[in-house]
């Protein structure tokens, strides 16, 4: 038994951009007839002046945007769960995480600030409904949406992963968690801080560089290459094994390093010609 409790995970992963290739709230504006930049617009707006978590930007809209509010029903949120493209494979990354990797079970959870109607919506069939986190709202009985009961968003997440974590009686340290932006960084710092591993599935700067690992990939199964490699320790050979079993070839598996650098020019004194000796001042530290 204590073996088996050894080898038990919490995997929790975000909805937007992370198992699909487009955002939630793109798709919605564009079915009730708001146009995309508009939504853009004002997402970015509540941004940059930080008036709710980031990743919340949509739950704000919908619940305060005159526009947003007039227009969207709770209906308009499970249509918008079946045309969202989502990423391959993801009933088999479910079925090989709760069962298929000898020795290791995980529980697989989906954490995001999107609605939770727009997921449960998108997933339907492959992710149980009840591991499915997302914001959640009060209906009127029209449909219109009258309050937020739960935003899953910045330190919310943080607060539902720990509760997940409680419930399912696992170590900090035997948490996985893979997003895509910078409305992860809060949970992977806290499940990093904790000795838990996190992926990054893109390039965004803030994220990748707080991430563990960090895969590109078309295909959802791709975050069980850093999970086989540093969870549970197979080689190249055997992950490829794997996949095969289950009718996957991975064609190209490049492994590169991203530097992120800005550099500006150097602050000289106006008598310094260019190239000459930085003076030093007393107790600054120069390199040369």
């Amino acid at each position: 038994m204590a073996d088996n409790l050894l080898k038990r995970y919490l995997f929790a992963s975000d909805f937007d951009q992370t198992l699909t290739f487009n955002d939630s709230g793109y798709v919605l504006a564009e079915l009730v007839g708001i146009p995309t930049a508009e939504f853009e617009r004002k997402a970015k707006g509540m941004a940059k002046l930080n008036l709710v978590q980031q990743g919340a930007e949509l739950a704000y809209l919908l619940l305060h945007d005159p526009e947003f509010r007039a227009r969207v029903r709770k209906e308009h949120l499970h249509e918008v769960g079946q045309r969202i493209r989502l990423k391959e494979n993801i009933a088999l990354l479910y079925r090989v995480l709760n069962e298929g990797i000898d020795g290791y079970q995980f529980e697989f959870y989906v954490l995001s600030a999107a609605p939770v109607e727009v997921i449960q919506s998108a997933l339907e069939g492959m992710v149980p409904a009840d591991h499915i986190y997302g914001t959640e709202f009060r209906y009127t009985a029209g449909g219109e949406i009258e309050s937020i009961v739960r935003a899953t968003a910045g330190y919310g997440k943080v607060a539902v992963l720990d509760q997940l974590q409680a419930e399912l009686q696992i170590g900090p340290d035997h948490i996985v968690y893979s997003g895509d932006g910078s409305s992860d960084v809060h949970v992977m710092l806290h499940v990093n801080a904790r000795d838990g591993f996190t992926i990054a599935v893109s390039e965004a700067k803030l994220v990748s560089q707080v991430a563990s690992r960090t895969v590109l990939s078309r295909s959802a199964v791709a975050v069980l290459v850093p999970i086989f490699e540093d969870i549970v320790h197979w080689d190249r050979l055997r992950i490829r094994q794997f996949f095969e079993s289950y009718g996957l070839l991975i064609q190209e598996w490049d492994r590169v390093r991203t530097d992120w650098l800005t550099l500006r020019p150097a602050l000289v004194d106006a008598g310094s010609a260019p190239g000459s000796p930085v003076k030093k001042v007393p107790g600054d530290l120069t390199l040369q």
